[in-house]
């Protein structure tokens, strides 16, 4: 299959890359496909004619978006729109990569694919509004919702961790934001099975379980070897410019009737730490 991966250079669609390899990917970067620029997305895809787009280009930067809505808009909803309808109109189908933040995080137990979505910040809004826009657009659509994505080719979460418990020899970290963490190495083969089945829909993809910001990042410290301490805190001590929903695991029921599970988050977490020590030190991203 002849397969166009928006946001190709990111840790996604870096990882996407490895879990497409039989087929034919195409997965430009921001600096080759701009997918804010209609005219530039419609004459890329007129010259690749690719059977399935992927849409992993997005603007995931909670505080930046809550900041300029505007541009979360243009980015993550307003390119959508584009990235769907060029993709209707070569009759390919697509992959939406959206986001745990669509829900408000008051549920008691994991969103399933048909709880009602009410995104309580500027990010969630957009990526709600960006599937809307697909289901708009195209019949032939996946929509896959993940959480708390980690990887090679940028600084997420448990670099960051590390490099604060280096610099700083404490951390504050939350208590009251759960979620799955989800390594996008088990995420990319998941979305690769999926998409060799024309179910289409939406889905919720994340590592299995749940845990708080503090949990997950004492399990990146420990899997680091660094015995720093950690100080709990809350959302609202943070003060932040920006709402996040306190509880967003997702259920993944849906794709699991199909046979595609991901992996328990702590298990996933072990095998990339188990990467970073195999790679070296020269291939992590820097903060």
């Amino acid at each position: 299959m002849r397969i166009l991966v928006t946001g190709g250079r990111g840790q996604l669609g870096r990882a996407l890359r490895k879990a497409l390899a039989g087929h034919e990917v195409f997965a430009p970067g921001h600096q080759e496909l701009d997918v804010t620029q209609r005219n530039l997305v419609a004459s890329t895809f007129d010259a690749l004619r690719p059977q399935l787009v992927i849409h992993a280009a997005a603007w995931t930067d909670t505080q930046g978006c809550e900041l300029y809505p505007d541009k979360a808009r243009e980015v993550n909803t307003e390119a959508t729109r584009y990235v769907a309808r060029t993709a209707a109109a070569i009759g390919a189908s697509l992959v939406y990569i959206s986001s745990n933040e669509v829900f408000d995080g008051t549920a008691t137990e994991s969103y399933p694919e048909d709880a009602e979505p009410n995104p309580v910040n500027a990010y969630g809004l957009s990526k709600l509004d960006g599937e809307r826009e697909v289901r708009e657009a195209l019949e032939r659509h996946y929509i896959v919702r993940t959480a708390w994505l980690y990887g090679a080719g940028r600084a997420s979460f448990p670099e960051k961790i590390i490099e604060g418990a280096r610099k700083q020899g404490s951390l504050k970290v939350v208590t009251d934001e759960i979620a799955s963490p989800t390594w996008t190495e088990a995420l990319a083969p998941a979305i690769a099975q999926l998409i060799e089945q024309p179910a289409w829909g939406t889905y919720h993809l994340t590592g299995a379980g749940w845990c708080s910001r503090l949990e997950w990042a004492q399990a990146i410290l420990k899997l680091a070897g660094l015995d720093v301490s950690i100080e709990p805190t809350t959302l609202a001590e943070f003060d932040s410019p920006y709402r996040k929903p306190p509880f967003s695991a997702l259920a993944n029921r849906r794709a699991a009737t199909l046979g595609i599970e991901l992996p328990p988050w702590r298990e996933s977490l072990a095998a990339y730490f188990a990467a970073r020590r195999s790679s070296g030190p020269a291939s992590r991203p820097r903060s």
